[in-house]
């Protein structure tokens, strides 16, 4: 058979929408997200077709012209690059469509835990830690960063400073205290309520 009709990998899926390490949005529930997390995605996208797609394009391009294909590593490589491209844009193209775009700053100076909030708690040991809570898709836990569908913050969300919530954990279920919420401070001209 020849290899034009072959898949060149078991892994490599066409519906496969480049974004297994980011978890699937519950059912029936929006895909929040910031201003500032929307921007990042839909910077990341245009910057993935306008400047990075046509790039690999114009590198296959050259590469399928210097002849047997199945031996050629550049175009090998760039037509895989290219899937993983043409994945993660599909992958950003759904999400920004069903985003929606939540401006925590509206909630500045409130000291009750909604979407956006920073919160400072401290579990039973007297621990101290501190996350903000963002949508799934730009929360970044190396930076104390928590999607809103994660437990703690799945915990948190409605609290209030000095609140005692319960936080389900494998190991059981932990006290939490609030001890402290804050929210961005609107951009300028913007009231807050």
């Amino acid at each position: 058979m020849s290899k034009a009709f072959t898949k060149e990998s078991d892994t490599d899926s066409d519906d496969d929408d480049g974004g297994a390490a980011l978890p699937p949005l519950p059912a029936g529930s929006k895909n929040y997200m910031t201003p500032a997390g929307y921007a990042r995605l839909r910077t990341e996208l245009l910057d993935l077709m306008d400047n990075e797609r046509p790039k690999v394009v114009e590198a296959v391009h050259w590469a399928a012209k210097n002849g047997d294909r199945s031996e050629n590593g550049d175009y090998l490589y760039g037509k895989k690059r290219l899937r993983e491209i043409d994945r993660r844009i599909r992958f950003l193209t759904k999400r920004l469509e069903v985003a929606e775009v939540t401006d925590p700053s509206v909630h500045h100076g409130r000291d009750q835990v909604f979407f956006g909030a920073t919160v400072r708690y401290a579990d039973e040991s007297g621990d101290e830690r501190e996350v903000t809570i963002l949508g799934i898709d730009e929360a970044n836990s190396a930076e104390s960063q928590v999607s809103w569908i994660s437990p703690i913050a799945r915990a948190l969300l409605k609290a209030r400073e000095g609140d005692v919530v319960k936080l389900a954990t494998p190991g059981g279920v932990h006290d939490v205290e609030v001890l402290a919420v804050r929210y961005p401070a609107p951009a300028s001209g913007a009231d807050s309520r």
